[in-house]
């Protein structure tokens, strides 16, 4: 196939699944968020505070309403959000641990199921628009969140970690307790919209994001389904993920256009991630 038919095909693809998502028409500016870099030995753990990291979808309440991290409005029911104060709060939707599934098939929806979202919580861990450094900001989040005094919306507890060992002892407990990770921010950081070592995710692994470009077909046990998919990141980086599929999802593999989560362990000298197996759908993708 010709380049240009491939790329024209891609971007068709690319739209029909714009169309068909629910939050589509919904779509506005991505909210300006802190996002997280990846812990490694030798930072100064006593700068920072430690929390859960929530295996939910982030979520910012920009005092109206509430957007995901790629700016489209969730359609969250009337009262989940009534009395919310008009100042921005940065959170996780979260049904509980090992439950994202769940998570996103509530969020995603353009009706919303009012048992559904009853089963959910708004876990907030910042208040985006305070001026003051994130150990002032803990205790500010925590009031607004004592004044809403809703049961589905929880301010995230913080806690101090006094070396690397207690750190992955730590984190061993949450993850045999079905937590995903834990989250480190820096206690002196003002909340800037980057990406830097003032917030960082501790996980047994590495994941990031990339955009399906397209489908490999399978061979041997997988032939006439799936067998791997053709990703990019926001790098532009390309490669073939094709593990850590079940057979359902080869069976209905992500569509061209949609982000999905890999988990990885770094990367070659070319920045192509090793070992890279694919972890789910993500429906709240970075921006380009």
């Amino acid at each position: 196939m010709r380049p240009q038919r491939r790329e024209l095909l891609l971007q068709l693809g690319a739209a029909l699944v714009a169309a068909s998502l629910p939050f589509a028409s919904l779509a506005g500016p991505a909210p300006a968020l802190l996002l997280a870099g990846v812990y490694r030995p030798g930072v100064a753990l006593d700068a920072y505070w430690l929390s859960e990291k929530y295996d939910g979808l982030r979520a910012r309440w920009d005092g109206q309403r509430l957007v995901t991290r790629s700016g489209e409005t969730i359609a969250a029911p009337a009262w989940f959000t009534a009395g919310w104060p008009a100042v921005p709060l940065d959170g996780e939707l979260w049904a509980g641990r090992g439950r994202f599934e769940e998570a996103l098939s509530t969020v995603r929806r353009q009706t919303p199921d009012e048992a559904a979202w009853r089963r959910l919580r708004f876990m907030v861990f910042d208040l985006p628009g305070h001026p003051g450094p994130f150990t002032e900001r803990i205790a500010a989040y925590h009031g607004v969140v004592q004044q809403i005094d809703q049961a589905w919306v929880q301010a995230v507890k913080q806690e101090r970690v006094a070396s690397h060992g207690a750190l992955m002892a730590r984190l061993d407990r949450m993850v045999k307790d079905g937590g995903e990770g834990l989250m480190l921010h820096r206690g002196d950081a003002l909340y800037r919209a980057v990406r830097d070592d003032t917030l960082l995710k501790v996980k047994t692994h590495e994941d990031a994001e990339a955009r399906v470009i397209g489908h490999l077909p399978g061979k041997g046990r997988h032939q006439g389904r799936m067998g791997a998919l053709l990703v990019e990141t926001p790098a532009g980086i390309r490669f073939r993920l094709g593990t850590g599929f079940n057979d359902a999802q080869r069976e209905h593999p992500p569509t061209v256009g949609e982000w999905v989560t890999y988990r990885f362990r770094g990367v070659s000298g070319n920045g192509v991630p090793r070992f890279a197996s694919f972890m789910r759908v993500r429906p709240d993708a970075p921006a380009r």
